[in-house]
């Protein structure tokens, strides 16, 4: 093992560097009508009573109601399609990490590098930190309504985000408190459980390996 600062790095035999698969990548949301997302959306702000009642409304008009209510609900719409773009690039994470670990098994030597353990292993946040040391961010795509470009995925919660949910929910089975407030506690609390369920792998020696970074969605 070698050290460094406060981390331990495996030491690999040899001098080569090794190619691990491709990490697939999908940049855009892959929800099929955005405006069946938008009506559930308005859905979920009269099912909650987002907009609560007040005197001053009965001196609006019906267009200023229902603008108020449509803006909300752009904005609940903002945050879902955030939320499938972070899992789509946990999700393409967690497959190119199973991908890597079928690589190792099938090289002489790399197979003894990495624990046998039953997928998806804890504590394979080691792959997680060999993508911030090789400077891997998720290409961006703009989906804002108002133009903003999203900020970047933080890694750890969007595969957080993919261990907590199989596939996306529609936004209906969201409440307006997770879109809104509790995604990311949700999705660091999964990640962080994940990586710690048993002894964390030394990291991987970033210069000792190289992969590509594809996006995959349709520009």
């Amino acid at each position: 093992m070698n050290i460094v600062g406060d981390r331990t790095f495996l030491e690999i035999p040899g001098g080569r560097t090794h190619e691990l698969p491709p990490l697939l990548v999908k940049t855009s949301p892959d929800v099929n009508r955005l405006d069946k997302v938008v009506n559930m959306a308005n859905r979920l702000i009269d099912e909650e009573e987002m907009i609560p009642d007040n005197p001053l409304d009965a001196l609006a008009s019906e267009a200023e109601r229902n603008r108020r209510k449509m803006d909300l609900a752009l904005n609940l719409t903002d945050q879902y399609l955030r939320f499938v773009s972070a899992w789509q690039w946990g999700d393409g994470v967690l497959e190119w990490i199973r991908q890597c670990e079928i690589t190792f098994e099938n090289r002489a030597d790399l197979r003894t590098l990495l624990r046998a353990d039953l997928w998806p292993h804890a504590g394979r946040a080691s792959f997680v930190q060999l993508l911030h040391d090789k400077g891997v961010e998720k290409p961006q795509k703009d989906v804002n309504r108002g133009g903003g470009a999203i900020p970047p995925c933080a890694l750890e919660n969007s595969v957080g985000l993919r261990l907590t949910f199989r596939q996306p929910p529609p936004i209906r089975c969201f409440s307006d408190q997770f879109l809104l407030y509790l995604n990311s506690p949700v999705a660091e609390s999964a990640y962080q459980a994940w990586a710690h369920m048993g002894p964390a792998d030394p990291s991987l020696p970033p210069e000792r390996f190289t992969f590509q970074v594809i996006n995959m969605s349709l520009e």
